[in-house]
């Protein structure tokens, strides 16, 4: 499988920067920042490289409508709306909770996108998706269904790409690369880019959502993954223990904005005029802060801390921070 065959959505090569101020403040590792915050798409975030594959497919299979699904406040459901439109596709979203009486952050965006917004209730994560697309196909359409949080192979070579691009920017050996890990798509396919150039950084994604199943692990769903990216890109296979995960900063729960995220997004504004969200980034943020206090890096490392986007969501979480 190629990693040529892709549509352009994202304004790439998307920023690396050094994060002086944070790292002397710290008086640890080197600080550096992935910008995939700046990937141009309606405000920009990690979902956009993942759609590149994702919908090149979807224009492949003939679709004129595409579904996905999501919280309220989806960063994926966000760029999946703003792909479509850019595309000329019609969206559907399938989201969770209950119409608000007032649009703000991610669900503003999603209408002014002229995405359709159907209302799930406790459901997150597409369980109403095969009805609206038998609804859609009685209507004569040809839908396409984007799969939750763009984490399939398709999406996960959005992220083998992308570790092509960052070794193409610069020649620093970083020893860490750290991110939030949500839905799985970034982690695998940020695996197996590194396999493919021969980066040997520490892989460590950090958990925001407790997201197992009694049928898959989530640590598993990323190995799968993983192995089916390696398997189209004629890479070695992964095991479990290249799937490294720390899930010692899940909170309260999903979207459950404690302290820690709290600090982490005012010390990242406050230091570096970095935005991070407070559902993923902030709080994967915060865990990396907390493992750089408990003497988890040296001072010499060099630890890249890859930017995944979500700011639009910090307004309607403003009465939260």
């Amino acid at each position: 499988m190629s990693l040529d065959n892709r549509i352009e959505l994202a304004s790439l090569p998307t920023p690396l920067e050094p994060m002086q101020q944070l790292s002397e403040k710290l008086g640890g590792p080197q600080l550096w920042l992935k910008r995939d915050d700046l990937t141009g798409l309606a405000l920009g975030g990690n979902k956009t490289r993942k759609l590149e594959y994702i919908l090149f497919d979807a224009i492949e299979q003939g679709a004129d409508c595409i579904i996905t699904a999501g919280a309220i406040q989806s960063n994926h459901c966000r760029q999946t709306a703003a792909a479509a439109a850019k595309l000329g596709l019609e969206c559907h979203l399938v989201l969770g909770g209950e119409a608000p009486e007032k649009c703000n952050g991610n669900l503003l965006l999603d209408t002014l996108l002229g995405a359709h917004i159907h209302w799930a209730g406790e459901n997150r994560k597409g369980e109403g998706i095969p009805a609206l697309i038998a609804e859609l196909k009685a209507q004569g359409k040809t839908p396409y269904m984007v799969p939750y949080g763009g984490s399939n192979l398709l999406g996960a070579l959005g992220y083998a790409n992308a570790v092509l691009e960052l070794v193409k920017q610069s020649e620093t050996r970083f020893t860490h690369v750290v991110f939030a890990s949500a839905s799985g798509g970034t982690h695998a396919g940020i695996l197996a880019g590194a396999r493919l150039v021969g980066l040997d950084s520490q892989i460590l994604g950090i958990r925001i959502d407790k997201a197992d199943t009694p049928e898959l692990l989530f640590a598993d769903k990323v190995l799968n993954l993983a192995n089916e990216a390696a398997e189209a890109l004629a890479l070695e296979p992964f095991n479990a223990k290249d799937v490294l995960l720390n899930e010692d900063y899940l909170g309260g729960g999903y979207a459950v904005i404690g302290d820690a995220e709290r600090q982490a997004i005012d010390l990242l504004a406050k230091t570096e005029g970095i935005l991070v969200d407070p559902v993923y980034t902030g709080r994967a943020m915060a865990g990396l802060l907390d493992l750089i206090q408990k003497g988890y890096f040296s001072a010499d490392d060099k630890v890249l801390f890859w930017h995944t986007g979500g700011a639009p969501a910090l307004f309607a979480y403003a009465n939260e921070l």
